[in-house]
């Protein structure tokens, strides 16, 4: 398939997850308002999605790609599933082991974690049981990225990108009964982290059935260190260290917030919204583009290889920038017509907000990151990623640090610092990664491209003319569609409506190409039940 079309999958997919992810917040959102029992949830998933980060879907994920793809090419499928299951069951036994640790020594960490409520036993014991719960979560993670890699390898996009719908499901499952129960808040918390695991084990069945339909035999083992583990292993080590730096930037935010009763709240449901483009675009993206720009460099295809990076970023900013506009110019609108309910007030809302469009500015940046980690993780180059994503981390915690205290000082919310020093120093790795890349002659910015890329800026600048309009009169709009989650709907659909209509006005995209990204390409695979 076209790298527009797996993307269209993979983004429209994940759509329907996100949506239903959307859904389950305002869900969680209107039971614990940014209260004790929120920031308790926030930290039991908080360990669990951080080393997910790291060995699911990091390091070792994104260097077993190109190693698995290596091995299909040149020894064929049964030597690529022995790969895989080597693969396989050297991560569980790691993650397996570093998970059961956690759960042991998680009544003597989370204190610190917490410690707004030291004084508070019953909210500190509450979140050491809800995190021992999810953390099985990371194992079930780890095998489900991996059997993703498989998958994707063999072009099979779908069931990857539909899979993390469970996580939202079961979630919403289990806030169900409290609406008509009256069941403590504890114990709501504690149902809907163990709820978190139970989805983990059915996406890594559901990808497990899927491997097999596409002819795949995996066998979990003993874990051993093969000449192919250890292959991974040297190319995934760089990016585990970026990735081990880029998570103690998340650990020194949690440890700041985890000060001030409601930062961290705050900070997840804006880390929520602004994460959504990054999920849909970036993500889809990069997995795209891994196994494409692996072939072009193997087959010495440099036009192609410049030509599927040029198609990647238009595709990434297209996306992205109107998602980037509205986040910045309507972050209340939007939060405070679908959040505010319940425990979550419009004072929550507005703090939200103020945070979120901070982090607005940065999330071209996200996704463009992305974008570009491809081309090197494809040359089987893990170093200079692994250097860049440090250089930003450093930046992040110590300017992130030192805004956080001296906007406290001041006697503003110093979890705005924290969300400018992310944006910050994401376009500073963005400006490393692209300057390598131009430098080597590896992408080289077409007239073409910058010229499309003109078109997309304007015509999200036309939208974001209309967002500004609407948000000046978000309480007349609210009266007179009726109500507030109305008035949302029926902006952003215009907004989105207009963007369309300026992309084709512009010509920053065609007809053709848009009939072109529905067509499978010649010669592509055939449809299976996967797709």
């Amino acid at each position: 398939m076209s790298l527009a079309r797996n993307t269209l999958v993979q983004s429209s997919l994940t759509l329907g997850s996100r949506i239903l992810g959307f859904v389950r917040d305002m869900a969680l959102a209107a039971r614990f308002g940014q209260g004790p029992m929120m920031d308790a949830f926030t930290t039991a998933l908080m360990l669990p999605n951080m080393f997910r980060r790291l060995f699911a879907e990091g390091a070792f994920a994104q260097a077993f790609v190109p190693v698995y793809g290596g091995v299909r090419a040149r020894e064929g499928e049964e030597a690529a599933a022995v790969t895989a299951s080597e693969a396989l069951s050297f991560m569980l036994a790691v993650v397996a082991g570093f998970c059961i640790l956690l759960q042991v020594v998680m009544p003597w960490i989370m204190p610190w974690l917490l410690s707004a409520y030291q004084g508070q036993p019953e909210v500190l014991r509450a979140a050491v049981i809800a995190t021992q719960l999810a953390m099985p979560y990371l194992a079930c993670m780890t095998a489900a990225s991996l059997l993703s890699g498989v998958l994707n390898t063999g072009g099979r996009f779908a069931l990857s990108a539909a899979v993390p719908v469970f996580l939202n499901l079961c979630t919403l499952a289990a806030l169900l009964p409290p609406m008509f129960l009256p069941i403590p808040q504890e114990t709501v918390l504690l149902m809907v982290t163990a709820a978190v695991t139970v989805s983990g084990v059915i996406q890594a069945g559901l990808l497990w059935w899927g491997v097999r339909r596409l002819g795949v035999r995996l066998r979990i083992g003993l874990p051993r260190i093969t000449p192919n583990v250890r292959h991974t292993l040297a190319l995934a080590v760089p990016g585990a260290l970026a990735g081990g730096a880029l998570q103690i930037n998340s650990l020194v935010s949690q440890f700041l917030t985890g000060s001030d009763e409601g930062a961290r709240s705050v900070l997840y449901n804006a880390d929520r919204l602004y994460q959504l483009p990054l999920g849909l675009v970036g993500v889809a993206i990069g997995l795209a583009l891994v196994p494409r720009l692996t072939k072009a460099f193997v087959s010495g295809d440099h036009a192609g290889g410049q030509k599927t990076l040029d198609d990647g970023i238009n595709l990434a900013m297209a996306f992205t920038l109107p998602a980037a506009v509205a986040l910045f110019v309507i972050p209340f609108f939007i939060i405070d017509a679908t959040v505010t309910r319940g425990a979550f007030t419009s004072a929550d809302a507005a703090r939200t907000a103020d945070v979120l469009r901070q982090f607005a500015w940065g999330v071209p940046a996200f996704v463009l990151a992305k974008v570009l980690t491809p081309p090197f993780f494809a040359r089987q180059d893990t170093r200079r990623p692994m250097i860049f994503a440090v250089v930003s981390v450093v930046i992040t915690v110590i300017l992130g640090s030192g805004l956080f205290f001296w906007f406290s000082a001041q006697g503003w919310d110093g979890v705005l610092g924290l969300a400018i020093a992310t944006s910050v120093s994401a376009w500073i790795n963005v400006g490393l990664l692209a300057g390598v890349l131009v430098r080597e002659n590896s992408w080289r910015p077409s007239p073409a491209f910058v010229s499309r890329l003109s078109r997309v800026l304007a015509a999200s600048a036309v939208m974001a003319g209309l967002l500004l309009l609407a948000g000046i009169n978000y309480g007349l709009l609210s009266r007179l569609l009726l109500a507030k989650e109305i008035a949302v709907l029926v902006v952003c659909g215009l907004g989105a409506g207009v963007y369309g209509v300026c992309l084709l006005a512009f010509r920053a995209v065609t007809v053709a190409e848009l009939k072109a990204t529905l067509r499978r390409e010649p010669g592509g695979s055939a449809v299976s039940g996967l797709d």
